[in-house]
């Protein structure tokens, strides 16, 4: 039986990567210090003879007591709420608790996975972004932190690879959604469905035209093993090429859950990316692997768990 390590277990993406992995007969041991993540998440995994969880922060140094065959690193703030309110937490994450996490991959000769983000391309000059374009980030921006953190951890994970040997893999994750995203979250998705569901108006920043590609989390997991179980080395984007406006996403979300709310149109963030679309060639050729999973379809799966959590009627 393999061994996976996740860190960042406790949170939205790193709990479906433990339920993934110990439904292929994994063992996991999940990492997080819960700053974002919550233990409701894991909670129906914890009685089981195949999950542990460690409560760790990793930007300390960390041992592991047993052996270790793969390492998910997922752990980082990711919604621009968590980001902007822990900044330096967030640089720590990316540097110290990526240096840690790969020295552990190394102690336990493990294959070592980056969750990566397309943000490391910011507000990209070239589209779709391929794996090979560089970027265009602003370093200083609100946005920065996170961004800055993402493409220092790629360049940690590749230098250990080519000094210390250690067998690592880059996976550049676009826009994911599904179960388990917080209400609150701020992005995009779970706050749309947070205010349909309470015929809240939807908030809409800029004129809407502003695009984004979204990529069911099944479909995210399914990518993120087979990357891990494969001999790729260099970067991979995972995500979903069918690319869609903002207010075309919000007008879908009305429309699925039947809410009466209207949408509104509030001024557009500093450095919010206009664009944003994987090109997942690589990812085809190299993985086999494509989303599955339809917007519409995953939306629904979405929204039939947030009326659960937030006691709202499906449709009306």
């Amino acid at each position: 039986m393999p061994t996976s390590l996740v860190t960042g277990g406790a949170g939205f993406l790193g709990s479906h990567l433990c339920d993934y992995l110990i439904a292929r007969g994994h063992r996991v041991i999940c990492v997080d210090n819960l700053e974002t993540g919550s233990l409701e998440n894991i909670r129906h995994l914890r009685d089981g003879d195949n999950f542990r969880f460690l409560m760790v922060d990793i930007t300390s140094h960390y041992e592991v007591d047993e052996p270790i065959d793969f390492v998910y690193h997922m752990a980082s703030p990711a919604s621009p709420i968590d980001y902007q309110r822990l900044p330096l937490h967030t640089l720590k994450v990316g540097a110290y608790g990526t240096h840690n996490t790969l020295g552990l991959a190394k102690k336990h000769r493990a294959r070592f996975l980056l969750a990566s983000t397309s943000e490391v391309y910011g507000d990209p000059l070239v589209h779709p972004q391929p794996e090979s374009y560089w970027g265009n980030v602003n370093p200083i921006g609100p946005r920065g932190v996170y961004d800055e953190a993402k493409r220092y951890a790629e360049a940690l994970t590749m230098a250990y690879r080519r000094q210390q040997g250690v067998d690592t893999c880059i996976a550049r994750i676009f826009n994911t959604y599904g179960p388990r995203m917080r209400p609150n979250d701020g992005r995009a998705i779970p706050t749309f469905l947070r205010q349909a569901l309470t015929d809240k108006p939807l908030t809409v920043f800029g004129d809407g035209s502003q695009t984004r590609s979204f990529c069911y989390v099944d479909d995210m997991m399914r990518g993120l093993v087979a990357l891990a179980e494969s001999d790729v080395h260099e970067p991979v984007n995972l995500g979903n090429p069918d690319e869609m406006s903002l207010l075309d996403l919000a007008r879908t979300i009305i429309e699925l859950t039947g809410s009466r709310s209207e949408i509104v149109f509030e001024a557009l963030p500093e450095d919010d990316p206009q664009v944003r679309q994987p090109d997942i060639t690589r990812a085809r050729q190299l993985l086999g692997w494509e989303p599955e999973i339809e917007l519409r379809e995953g939306l629904q799966r979405t929204i039939d768990h947030y009326t659960r959590i937030l006691g709202e009627p499906a449709a009306r």
